[in-house]
């Protein structure tokens, strides 16, 4: 019965040899005719026809190709062995391969001695030698790497036949026997033949059909083969520690095969991506390849594209997820957002400093042809709706304060002493209502930006940056279109009277804070009208004080980064107290405008996105004890409840000490405040309002989800850069902190007053709030917002 196997056949000894020997043997490839066969079956792949040379058996030295006598052979005995099969069963009764499989399972019971194959976990498994039993079900074996351990009878896989008193040191050379008989391609051949005779099998039977014998070695070769198969045969049922297997159709076959290939095409564009990695990670970091050369392929860019969604947490599918798994795991790096952010920059994709809040919040950094086309008209025709219904105002001396970068310049001021000793100021500003209308493409361009972002890298104006700086912006001695708001002040600071107009203005001075505060201090003559602004500033302040305004002014950082996109960027800091003189001169003139605005849409029933802050129930005068400044205003925040916002009459503003407030001095970086000039303007004009109170409320709803994520932008970012500046210091520098507060025991929230961020550290006893330490920096991780400091 032994006659059918694929390695011992039935004819005379030296075709019998030159079969075995030249096209059966482990290493040898398929003989030439299964491969018609297969060919027959319409499979996609085909087996050649061998030549030979055997001048032992009488065959010349000449190698000659031999298709046709092999295949009339094989042919021959398969109708030889088909019969005598049927005749021998037909005569003593044999049992099927089920009721062999079944007889097996009786005999299959762990002992000492037997080697087995158990399962270590999902992805391994491992010859061992049982050795004892440990309990009533379980077995302590030892396993291949010398390892003694208890396994549980689920977790054998087979149990290899014809041993029954094994060494557990020839474990080894045993699996090296193995390892030289292993050749998944032999399966195929089997296959072939089980699937003509649609028959199962177990491991041992294929071990005689594959190999020509059933001992232990051929029967584990043969059940690693099958166990590690995903093509030609699948377990149609397993007891115990034995497994029965059946061909597969032809057609699932082909198929299998199919998806084969596919998924060795795309480990081989892995591999071949892979090394693109490892190829621009290791060149110098001027050398590395651009962005844009990582699209120019199809395939890399869907694999660099899966990396850059799967490192911002936004992929939009499980295929990309798995792509950008597969890619880090081939990398040898772990599946996370971080490590992918990290290999990006490792190979010149992403800059050192990626800003990946930019990605994260989509935030629109480029404007449209459209929108930069529309942008060119206005500033080419330049038409003004109030041009007849201004007032000239040239003749005032016009302070611009702002920061020494500034890109947008929305206010600016004057002020005089009227002959009864009051004091008139105005705060002009900018009037880019004069020329962008409501529902213009350039306005709702400005409405889905929400405000102008910036940043330390760069900053993204609300409108173009042409028709922002050269259309919009005031400009130091050059004629410029403003709405002035005039305020008379009573002694005691209030509003004494007011009148808000169109006007043209001539910018004198354009000062950075630090120009106009050392103007101050010098006090000169020729700058009475700085002098009396300041007058007017201080005047107010104490006026919202004693309205119940509370001081919230503290200590300002402000980050310039210059090329960014450099490994190591130049970085120029600014700290600023916003308790400057120059700064609290800004300050009160801003508010004193908004509390104008407010009165005047609320006289004249003007719907507005009129701004409230509630009044805490906790009293300001409980943090009296505490020094003014940082800590102070920090205790205050801690209490302040959310702002509100009316579009319809103003709503007290607890914090700033208003009856009401409206946001209008900034209507080239805020839309709110653009707003406020569309509605104010068309009043002045005498037109109807472009929006109702509903629609400044449905529209504030949504600009203000933009302005949040501006927020948290710009938060996020000067964090970043004021963290890569303390990474950068020294570490045996010192810097001043001031104690905020104090959170648990010695532990206190800092702030780090020549750097502007606040940190956590354990401090010494005795410490209150409102006390200055002296700390050194442990730790500073941008990336990963980590910044440590230690008391010294």
């Amino acid at each position: 019965m032994s006659g059918g196997g694929l390695l011992r056949t039935a004819c005379h000894p030296p075709l019998s040899g030159f079969l075995s020997l030249r096209f059966f043997h482990p290493r040898r490839r398929r003989i030439s005719a299964l491969c018609g066969r297969h060919r027959n079956l319409g499979l996609a792949s085909s087996l050649p026809s061998l030549g030979f040379r055997l001048d032992r058996y009488g065959f010349s030295e000449r190698s000659c190709y031999v298709h046709s006598l092999v295949e009339s052979v094989m042919e021959e005995l398969a109708v030889i062995r088909a019969t005598r099969r049927i005749r021998a069963t037909a005569k003593v009764g044999l049992p099927s391969s089920k009721e062999l499989f079944d007889a097996k399972l009786e005999k299959k019971t762990l002992q000492k001695g037997l080697l087995l194959e158990f399962r270590k976990d999902s992805q391994k498994t491992l010859l061992a030698v049982v050795q004892k039993p440990d309990g009533k079900k379980n077995w302590i074996v030892c396993d291949q790497n010398g390892v003694i351990c208890s396994i549980k009878p689920q977790q054998v896989t087979y149990v290899v036949p014809g041993i029954e008193d094994f060494d557990h040191t020839d474990i080894s050379e045993f699996v090296q026997k193995a390892q030289g008989l292993l050749d998944p391609s032999i399966l195929e051949c089997a296959w072939i033949e089980l699937s003509e005779n649609k028959r199962t099998v177990t491991a041992e039977e294929l071990a005689e059909i594959i190999y020509g014998s059933q001992e232990s070695l051929e029967s584990y070769c043969s059940h690693i083969l099958l166990s590690r198969d995903d093509i030609y045969f699948n377990v149609v049922e397993s007891k115990g520690y034995c497994s029965l297997y059946e061909p597969r159709p032809s057609i699932q076959v082909e198929e299998l095969l199919k998806r084969k290939l596919v998924k060795e095409s795309s480990e081989k564009e892995l591999e071949e991506f892979v090394h693109l990695l490892l190829s621009a990670k290791a060149m110098p970091s001027r050398s590395k390849p651009s962005k844009s050369s990582w699209m120019i392929e199809d395939k890399v860019k869907r694999r660099i594209e899966s990396l850059e969604a799967y490192a911002l947490d936004a992929c939009k599918n499980d295929e990309q997820r798995k792509t950008a798994g597969s890619i880090l795991k081939a990398m040898g790096l772990m599946k996370t957002s971080s490590a992918a952010v990290n290999l990006l920059i490792d190979i010149g994709y992403f800059p050192v400093h990626v800003n990946l809040d930019l990605f994260k919040f989509n935030i629109h950094t480029e404007y449209s042809e459209e929108v930069l086309s529309a942008a060119e008209n206005l500033l080419s025709v330049s038409n003004d709706l109030d041009e007849g219904n201004r007032k000239d105002l040239t003749f005032l001396k016009v302070y611009a304060i702002d920061v020494d970068d500034a890109d947008e310049l929305d206010d600016a001021l004057s002020a005089t002493r009227l002959p009864d000793g009051r004091i008139k100021l105005w705060i002009h500003v900018a009037d880019p209502t004069c020329l962008v209308a409501p529902h213009s493409i350039l306005d709702r361009e400005a409405m889905r930006r929400g405000t102008s972002i910036f940043l330390p890298t760069a900053t993204y104006p609300m409108f173009p940056e042409k028709l922002a700086m050269e259309g919009m912006s005031l400009q130091q001695g050059k004629l410029c279109r403003a709405v002035s708001v005039s305020v008379t002040l009573s002694q005691d600071g209030s509003i004494a009277d007011f009148a808000i107009e169109n006007s043209i203005i001539r910018p004198t001075y354009m000062l950075t804070y630090e120009n106009a505060t050392e103007l101050l201090h010098l006090n000169l003559e020729e700058e009475g009208e700085l002098r009396i602004l300041s007058e007017a500033a201080l005047l107010r302040f104490q006026w919202r004080c004693e309205q119940g305004a509370i001081d919230t002014a503290t200590i300002d950082p402000r980050i310039k980064v210059a090329k960014p996109d450099d490994p190591e960027p130049s970085i120029t800091l600014y700290v600023e107290d916003q308790s400057n003189p120059a700064m609290r001169l800004v300050s009160e003139m801003m508010i004193l405008c908004g509390e104008v605005v407010a009165t005047f849409g609320s006289c004249n029933n003007i719907s507005l996105p009129y701004r409230g802050q509630p009044q805490s129930n906790i009293s300001a005068s409980a943090f009296s004890h505490l020094p003014e400044g940082p800590a102070r205003s920090a205790a205050y925040l801690k209490i302040m409840r959310a702002a509100e916002m009316n579009f319809r009459k103003p709503i007290s503003h607890g914090v700033l000490g208003l009856p009401g407030y409206v946001q209008f001095t900034s209507p080239i970086r805020r839309y709110i405040d653009l707003l406020a000039h569309y509605q104010v303007k068309a009043f002045i004009r005498g037109e109807s309002l472009p929006f109702s109170a509903g629609e400044l409320e449905g529209m504030a709803c949504l600009v203000n989800m933009h302005v949040r994520v501006a927020k948290r932008l710009q938060s996020n970012s000067l964090r970043y850069w004021l963290l890569e500046y303390l990474r950068r210091q020294e570490r045996e520098r010192k810097f001043s902190a001031m104690i905020l507060r104090l959170i648990k025991d010695r532990t206190a929230a800092l702030l780090l007053m020549e750097v502007g961020v606040q940190a956590i550290a354990i401090v010494s006893d005795g410490k209150k709030v409102g006390d200055e330490i002296k700390v050194t920096i442990d730790e500073a991780h941008p990336r990963d917002d980590v910044l440590s400091v230690r008391e010294v």
